[in-house]
């Protein structure tokens, strides 16, 4: 089953919660509210210098009838006008657009912080595609709006605002008449609005899903070429971008018919009040220069008209993408810090006591996982941890660093239960080597350091040494400092696993955890970090997971998973004599 995006997909924003777009208003708008306040000044004052236009038009044209040198007197304080609107304009730009650029970085910001801290258990059923994309297409839409559709929109607000206000100075009669065709150009525009917020937000969730198609299987692209799925994978992302265009072919189609309504209703508009008004003109009640006024601010009215309706597409699409970014900022992490952490002493003894602990994977809750009543784990111990695959041997560590919470009772580190410690504290503790070891597109030294960010190239230089990945990295390019590309492409999978753990060695915790650490080493290599684990075992509380028991026959104890239990326990010796699936498993291995 393909794993769904955080958010549903019924397309409308009735259900947009007040309190998310509050607090989306207090992260992005208001550390940068005195940027906004001075570009709404500056479009106010180009707003009413623009309202002020069509009376001094007005004067200009009757000035030149009746009295040319208060025409003239008009014209040149037209041009200051425009000039002061101009500088106004120009400068309502720069604050706004900037202001767009810094509301889209401290966006960016904020959401990959909330994302990279959210427990594995969001990541299981939320693509990675998804979440890239609403860093970035999700953003860009709420930079577009925030930068440039906003300010029109408000801008044109006020103009249709202030140009129905000063029709009806200049003649209620015509004024009157005019309001009569506007019911007919808000209902297309009502009626269109909620379908098209409807069909954006169903273009932008199978955006979304082919982002998350793409990035699946561009990161498997080895696997789907070695299994010549190419054309499947093709068909079915061809099928997702497809749907996606189709929703923005039938959202396009319906602005088309908006605007193409509202652009007719309007000149009709227009049309029939010119007729009216030359009518007064011919009659006396009206100057020309009054009707020419009158006309301008009616296409004031109408323009600012036309382009809310096209503003009003664009915020339908940032109401979606804001809803979708609030979904993030509002996900609940199932693993909460404590309101008020224990202090943890530094460093820690490293002992680990789990006390009737139970726990289900939220996403296989049916099947127990873990189910341990009683356990100590002693201070500067080297334990163990041996059974089939699915026993629960990685679950073990999962929850010893608080990557999930029990369901039932507790895992404490020395006296400290673990759900009461903040978990930056308390991870700094543990260092830890995966199965599969993470490389990032970064330099060797630098993938080192992601253990101890400050350490000394001395520092690096030695660990790296008691992982045996000295020798190789020295014959890389560049050494130290040789990129590895995406995902440690250009290594093998058994030297990603020595940087690693040369990194969980740089860190230098109490407790260190190793989840068959050694399954892509060498003999040669495999033995190199036994005895490198050996040289550091005196000091540190250390739990290793492995499948070859010629690994771990030297701990200090072993303990036997099934199934999530624990089934035995006791030295490579006592098992033999204790355990029949451990002595299996031991004389298939040889020992």
């Amino acid at each position: 089953m393909r794993l769904q995006t955080v958010d549903n997909k019924d397309g409308d924003f009735q259900n947009l919660n007040p309190n998310q777009l509050k607090q989306l208003f207090k992260l992005i708008f208001m550390p940068h509210l005195f940027w906004a306040l001075g570009a709404l000044m500056f479009l106010l004052i180009t707003v009413f210098i623009t309202l002020s236009l069509p009376i001094m038009a007005r004067y200009i044209v009757d000035g030149y009838a009746f009295n040319i040198e208060t025409g003239q007197k008009y014209l040149f304080i037209s041009c200051a006008l425009v000039a002061v609107a101009a500088f106004g304009t120009a400068i309502r730009f720069y604050l706004i657009t900037l202001l767009g650029e810094r509301l889209v970085s401290d966006l960016r910001q904020e959401l990959f912080d909330k994302i990279i801290n959210l427990s594995p258990n969001f990541f299981e059923k939320t693509l990675t595609g998804d979440l890239v994309s609403r860093i970035n297409a999700d953003t860009t839409l709420v930079q577009s709006v925030a930068g440039s559709t906003l300010s029109l929109a408000i801008r044109n607000t006020f103009l249709f605002l202030g140009g129905i206000v000063l029709m009806f100075s200049t003649s209620i009669k015509l004024a009157s008449f005019s309001l009569l065709i506007i019911p007919l150009i808000v209902f297309p525009l009502l009626y269109f609005g909620r379908f098209l917020r409807k069909l954006t937000r169903q273009t932008q969730d199978k955006l979304a899903d082919s982002a998350g198609l793409a990035s699946e299987y561009i990161f498997a692209a080895t696997t789907i070429q070695t299994n010549s799925y190419q054309d499947n994978a093709v068909k079915e992302y061809k099928k997702l971008i497809e749907d996606s265009y189709f929703k923005s072919k039938t959202r396009v189609l319906a602005r088309a018919i908006m605007i193409f309504l509202i652009i007719i209703l309007v000149f009709l508009a227009i049309s029939a009040v010119v007729w009216a008004g030359l009518k007064d003109v011919e009659s006396g009640d009206f100057s020309i220069g009054e009707l020419l006024q009158f006309c301008l601010y009616s296409l004031v009215v109408g323009v600012s008209v036309g382009a809310i309706t096209e503003t009003y597409g664009e915020i339908s699409k940032f109401l979606g993408a804001l809803d979708r970014v609030g979904q993030i900022f509002n996900t609940l992490d199932p693993v909460a810090e404590p309101l008020n952490p224990i202090p943890m002493k530094n460093p820690i003894s490293g002992s680990i006591t789990f006390k009737n602990v139970k726990f289900s994977y939220p996403m296989r809750e049916e099947i127990s996982a873990l189910d341990i009543s009683k356990l100590t784990i002693h201070k500067n111990e080297k334990i163990a941890l041996v059974g089939l695959s699915g026993a629960g041997k990685t679950t073990f560590f999962q929850l010893i660093q608080r990557l999930y919470d029990t369901n039932k009772g507790s895992i404490s580190i020395d006296t400290y239960p673990i759900d009461q410690v903040s978990k930056a504290h308390l991870r700094q503790q543990i260092a830890y080597v995966p199965q599969e070891p993470v490389i990032f597109s970064k330099s060797v030294i630098e993938n080192i350091r992601i253990g101890k960010v400050n350490a000394s190239l001395a520092e690096v230089e030695m660990a790296a040494k008691l992982a045996c990945a000295e020798e190789f990295i020295k014959d890389l390019p560049q050494g130290y400092n040789t990129l590895l590309g995406e995902r440690g492409l250009l290594i093998s999978v058994g030297q990603k696993q020595r940087i690693a753990i040369a990194r969980a060695i740089l860190r230098d915790s109490p407790i260190l955890l190793l989840d068959e650490a050694t399954s892509s080493l060498d003999a040669i290599s495999e033995n190199a970090i036994k005895a490198a684990i050996d040289n550091i075992s005196g000091n540190k509380t250390i739990i290793v997971i492995a499948h070859r028991l010629s690994t771990v026959r030297n701990a200090d104890r072993i303990l036997f998973l099934e199934k999530g239990k624990l089934e035995n326990k006791g030295t490579h010796e006592e098992l033999i004599r204790t355990n029949k699936k451990y002595k299996k498993l031991a004389e298939l291995q040889f020992l």
